[in-house]
């Protein structure tokens, strides 16, 4: 799964995609290194970065949506709001991913279920503009995992099919550097649950924290490697920015197992 943030202020890559033409190349030059979905955003989830208005998200993601599903791209639109998602859906997405775990909008499930969209349900302990927190796990992936099992028994119940909920435990929203590295580590027991499991650790900040990389961009080697390590361990997606170093060590990975 390919990043393509289209806001002025996301951690890594905001500025760089504000004209849509741009992010429709990107997305298409992801695809031909690899990716089979191209993940679209419209509002930053950096801590500190405050909430959109709808019709400012929808401005920035829908002509990008558009482009890309026109050309035959698996699309996933990376919002909290029915709304911008009805209308993605409408565009040619497939997927939406949701870092609130289909909590910040009630409207979400129920849009997904009558669709019969895929959807990955993310942890996330608090808010970005309250910088998230940092709760007091017993067990970080035990806790997590049960969390997801119970989003997606509430997704099934509202008629989204099981075989379309992807899991995501959230790397970076509301974790210690410790805690990421236990859920990348325990990638093989989220993945027992039985659903795809995403993970997303690309650029992330607890990636500078561990090896002393302050800027986001400059942390793509250690962003593949967990990605790979994730994917070895039961990861059925990888959520990057790297898309070709990515597969390049995917395929070398698979080849020395």
């Amino acid at each position: 799964m390919a990043i393509v943030n289209v806001t002025p202020d996301s951690f890594s890559d905001g500025g760089e995609r504000l004209d849509p033409s741009q992010a429709i190349d990107d997305g298409l030059r992801f695809v031909s290194e690899g990716a089979d979905i191209v993940d679209v955003g419209g509002e930053s989830t950096r801590p500190g970065s405050m909430a959109v208005e709808p019709d400012e998200e929808l401005r920035r993601v829908l002509p990008v949506v558009e482009g890309l599903a026109k050309r035959g791209v698996v699309v996933s639109i990376d919002t909290r709001r029915a709304a911008v998602a009805r209308a993605c859906l409408d565009a040619g997405a497939r997927i939406v991913n949701d870092v609130s775990g289909l909590r910040d909008d009630p409207g979400l499930m129920p849009l997904v279920a009558e669709r019969r969209a895929s959807v990955v349900v993310m942890h996330r302990a608090g808010r970005a503009e309250e910088k998230y927190a940092v709760p007091a796990y017993d067990d970080v992936v035990e806790d997590v995992r049960r969390f997801l099992l119970g989003r997606a028994a509430v997704c099934e119940t509202a008629g989204i099919a099981r075989e379309r909920i992807a899991l995501d435990p959230g790397l970076g929203f509301g974790k210690s550097v410790p805690e990421n590295m236990a859920l990348v580590a325990g990638a093989g027991r989220l993945a027992g649950s039985g659903y795809p499991l995403l993970i997303g650790a690309s650029r992330k900040s607890f990636i500078g924290r561990v090896t002393g990389i302050a800027e986001a961009r400059l942390r793509d080697p250690a962003s593949v490697w967990l990605s790979v390590e994730a994917a070895r361990r039961g990861a059925a997606i990888i959520r990057v920015h790297d898309v070709a170093g990515s597969r390049q060590a995917l395929a070398v990975s698979a080849a020395m197992r």
